[in-house]
């Protein structure tokens, strides 16, 4: 008395007959001691059936009965007593009938239990109110008794753990995705392994391979249909382009053959039976159509004929000015180039005309002007003897560009190799050329001037013609 209780939560340990430790009271705990409960290894064994063995026996109809009337009876008073907790006003529960109990004291004598040795007490059950309320709280929350005992689980013999197993079990820190206050370097696979995603097990949908499968076979089936649908569209096209060219060639064959006259009036008619006459059509036909390609292959090259037919008739001066090459001397580089820009000491360097700037002359000379390449176009070609005839001997050995009058200050020593050739007056903008006339007229004598001014007014009536020309 008055020492305070120590409450505790520990269990006493208990043994079996063995003597062994049984620690299947961490699951009997909370549960009544009647509650079947599978916490051994025999008890996941198949118990063997014996028909002799009396707990497997089928009951006697008398025990059957027996069993039957306790549980009427235990049914019907939990029945009675929440129909009567139910009603409002309740009617006097009914008294057990009176005890009567003999009493013998334990002291006798005349002093004490004024002088009898016994008494006949009677017990009656005290009537209770029915108004009266209930005088305990039937309402409070009590504490929820023990689940269901957990299945047995088998665990295998315990073992040695290795290192490699004690690493695996290190399990890392959670350590924030933001945040690295001293610089420490998180690895990424514990950075990963911090989130928990890999504890997460991926569930995939089987209905998602059956889309996929379904999406194939649609798409399959289109393109199979799309592909039939565009071998049909050829094929129809296909015929429909032969069954017009079938019936552009038969208007065709017709036209021809009606306007070269090869079938008769009647052919049409009666002349259909006739083999030889059908062979003889079509080969007349074909020959027909060769030629008629014949003639399309020949029309087709037109471009590349007159070019080279507007190339024959071209001028031969024209010839010298496009620089077309000789074709009949190949084999020299004089007809590829013009032999005077090499080996010549003018060019960008030293200027034009002798370092004149101002003056931008770069027709000084005449291009191919001795070259053996004007001789050989301006000669003949020995199959021009059929056009020309006799003609051909005369036209050798006439002089070509002579003119009908000769200029003043022409060189008659030197013979002329090609078309004639003007030469450009020299630019004179300060009139220096007329003031320097002047001062000759001055200068010579009265009797030698009129033979001065004639050759004068002789050059510049020259000088006009040339211009003219």
């Amino acid at each position: 008395m008055g020492q305070e209780k120590n409450i505790s939560n520990a269990l006493v340990i208990k043994t079996d007959k063995d003597g062994r430790i049984r620690y299947d009271e961490l699951v009997r705990q909370g549960h009544s001691k009647d509650r079947i409960i599978y916490s051994k290894f025999s008890d996941l064994l198949p118990k063997p059936i014996d028909d002799d063995d009396p707990e497997f026996n089928k009951p006697s109809q008398e025990t059957i009965e027996e069993t039957t009337e306790k549980t009427r009876k235990a049914l019907e008073s939990l029945v009675e007593m929440k129909v009567a907790a139910a009603a409002p006003v309740r009617r006097a529960e009914k008294t057990n009938p009176a005890e009567y109990i003999r009493y013998t004291p334990s002291q006798q004598g005349a002093a004490f239990n004024s002088g009898a040795k016994q008494r006949l007490v009677r017990m009656v059950e005290m009537q209770k109110d029915p108004m009266e309320p209930p005088k305990f709280k039937i309402n409070q929350k009590i504490p929820r008794g023990p689940p269901s005992p957990p299945p047995p689980l088998m665990h295998s013999p315990a073992r040695k753990v290795t290192v490699k197993e004690q690493q695996d079990w290190k399990i890392p820190p959670c350590i924030s995705n933001w945040k690295n206050p001293r610089g420490y370097t998180i690895p990424l696979d514990k950075r990963v392994a911090a989130d928990g995603r890999g504890l997460q097990t991926v569930h995939i949908n089987e209905n998602f391979a059956k889309l996929a499968e379904a999406l194939y076979t649609a798409d399959r089936k289109a393109r199979e249909a799309v592909e039939m649908r565009a071998q049909i569209e050829r094929k129809v096209a296909q015929k429909e382009k032969e069954r017009k060219e079938e019936q552009l060639q038969r208007i065709a064959q017709q036209a021809r053959e009606s306007r070269a006259g090869l079938r008769r009036p009647g052919a049409t008619e009666g002349g259909d039976n006739d083999p030889e006459l059908m062979d003889r059509e079509e080969l007349r036909r074909d020959r027909a159509r060769d030629r008629a390609r014949e003639r399309n292959l020949a029309r087709s090259n037109n471009e590349a004929k007159a070019k080279i037919e507007k190339d024959k008739e071209r001028d031969i001066s024209e010839q010298i000015a496009l620089g077309l090459p000789n074709p009949r001397f190949n084999s020299t580089s004089e007809s590829l180039f013009d032999q005077r820009l090499f080996n010549q000491s003018k060019g960008l360097d030293s200027g034009f005309e002798g370092g004149a700037d101002d003056l931008y002359n770069i027709y000084d000379k005449p291009w191919r002007g001795d070259s053996e390449l004007v001789n050989h176009i301006y000669r003949p070609r020995q199959k021009d003897t059929d056009a020309y005839g006799t003609d051909l001997d005369a036209l050798k050995k006439t002089k070509r560009f002579v003119p009908d009058r000769e200029f003043s200050g022409t060189d008659h020593s030197r013979r002329l190799d090609g078309p004639v050739q003007f030469e450009r007056d020299e630019e004179d903008p300060f009139n220096l050329s007329k003031f320097l006339s002047k001062v000759k007229k001055a200068e010579k004598r009265p009797g030698e001037g009129t033979s001065g001014t004639d050759i004068s007014n002789r050059d510049t009536t020259h000088r006009k013609r040339d211009r003219k020309d």
